[in-house]
């Protein structure tokens, strides 16, 4: 069956096909429809409003500048913001119980969000979004097979088992860092790619209410440095927290017990036994086994002027920045800003998106594993500290000239090659002339020198 016939209103626009129906894939859609193009988003799970059982797992975003500007662009900022709790600081706790907060940015800068999602779906309402416009149509239940570069025709597996055709003038991957779209690049000359576990796993643990409000203080992110270790909380809108346990494979796989799982914590994690419980702390650590991290980096993003990837597909990262979700968003904003400069000329939108946005995802992706080393470890060096304050000091006094990386990233949308530029000699960047260290091959060796593991 030809899916092409199945279609609304039709704009008269050239067909969009947007793979992946979640958190990218639903904004990007807006962002086409919005423009006039008819849209297809194709979701290879069942309609998530409509199922009994909603399965996966729940998890918690930061949303910041980035992401903000892209959702506020469609028209959703602010409907989104009240769902989430602003971070003011990061909350380090010491062995001995000890609070100390570290501020993230200036007073008065927008703090990050952290957003809590059942599934993607219900906070986003991206498919409420996506279904306002006329030009669009949601298909769910639809796995893709295979695409065709040359004639952009694609295949599906239909929810009655049956193969479904369809044809678009572009296709657009948001199918997540396994992305099935991503393959048909790895079958062509000159694509690099390349996807990498970390060492390191994840276990996530509940913290419950106590006496009907949070049981710390709910606008911070909480962490629990160790050194080789660490646990986080965050906060969340029924008044619980969501703590997580990132830590080596080896470490996990010694926990056998019950018994030895309340040892561990006594030893590392002795303030957080009282406030997670006990038997509740043995039920979540022992429900499912560690889980693991991957990144995954490609270049070129795209493919002739027929197919172009965004969100994890093109740069799954680790969660440690709290950038991932709001570099996917920023993919679909600067997309519509290179087609607004080329005049929706795919032929000269996608090399150009390929050749702007890849460099950026990548130094994301590295500054993103660096912030790891960062929160487990350094923040328990005085002098990192100290730089942090005399960060916040200078950035105070010279607020346009000197800024730290962490503010470049989160409040603003400077591009961020220059934010790994600007880490091979400063944490902090005077931003007039950063872009004569643009020389990627040169940048790399100098960076990871200064960052490698403590």
């Amino acid at each position: 069956m030809d899916l092409s016939a199945k279609k609304k209103k039709s704009s008269g626009k050239k067909k969009v096909a947007v793979v992946g129906g979640g958190l990218v894939g639903a904004l990007c859609a807006s962002f086409f429809a919005k423009r006039g193009f008819d849209v297809a988003l194709f979701e290879s799970r069942e309609d998530i409003r409509c199922a009994k059982v909603v399965k996966g797992r729940s998890i918690n975003l930061a949303l910041s500048h980035r992401g903000r500007q892209a959702l506020k662009h469609i028209g959703i900022e602010e409907k989104i913001v009240s769902m989430g709790i602003p971070m003011r600081a990061r909350m380090i706790h010491s062995l001995s119980g000890k609070c100390s907060p570290i501020p993230y940015g200036r007073k008065g800068q927008v703090k990050p969000l952290f957003v809590k999602l059942a599934n993607p779906y219900q906070v986003l309402g991206a498919l409420k979004m996506v279904e306002t416009y006329s030009n669009t149509e949601l298909n769910f239940s639809h796995k893709l097979l295979d695409w065709s570069p040359e004639t952009g025709t694609m295949t599906f597996h239909g929810p009655d088992g049956a193969e479904r055709d369809f044809e678009a003038d572009l296709i657009v991957g948001c199918d997540g860092a396994f992305s099935t779209t991503r393959k048909q690049f790895l079958r062509r000359s000159r694509f690099d790619y390349s996807q990498t576990y970390i060492p390191h796993g994840y276990i996530e643990l509940t913290m419950p209410p106590r006496n009907g409000d949070f049981a710390m203080e709910p606008n911070f992110l909480h962490i629990w440095p160790r050194n080789t270790f660490m646990m986080i909380a965050l906060p969340n809108l029924d008044k619980t927290f969501t703590c997580t346990l990132f830590m080596p494979f080896e470490d996990f796989e010694k926990i056998t017990t019950g018994d030895e799982l309340i040892a561990f914590f006594q030893k590392h994690f002795p303030d957080s036994i009282p406030l997670i419980g006990v038997e509740a702390l043995k039920r979540d650590f022992f429900m499912l086994p560690a889980q693991a991290l991957v990144w995954v980096k490609c270049s070129p993003y795209h493919v002739l002027d027929r197919c172009v990837l965004m969100g994890d597909a093109a740069h799954a990262m680790v969660p440690f920045y709290g950038q991932g979700m709001n570099a996917g968003f920023e993919d679909c904003l600067v997309f519509n800003e290179i087609m607004d400069q080329f005049n929706e000329d795919f032929a000269a939108v996608l090399p150009e998106f390929s050749r702007v946005r890849a460099p950026d995802d990548h130094a994301m992706c590295e500054l993103a594993m660096y912030n790891y080393i960062e929160m487990r470890s350094h923040v328990n060096s005085r002098y990192f500290l100290f730089r942090k304050y005399l960060d916040g000091a200078l950035n105070y006094i010279m607020p346009k000239t000197i800024i730290p990386l962490y503010t470049m990233i989160t409040f603003t949308r400077t591009r961020s090659w220059q934010m790994w530029c600007a880490t091979t000699d400063t944490s902090y960047s005077a931003i007039k002339g950063v872009d004569t260290c643009c020389n990627w091959s040169a940048c790399e060796p100098r960076i990871w020198a200064r960052i490698g593991p403590t």
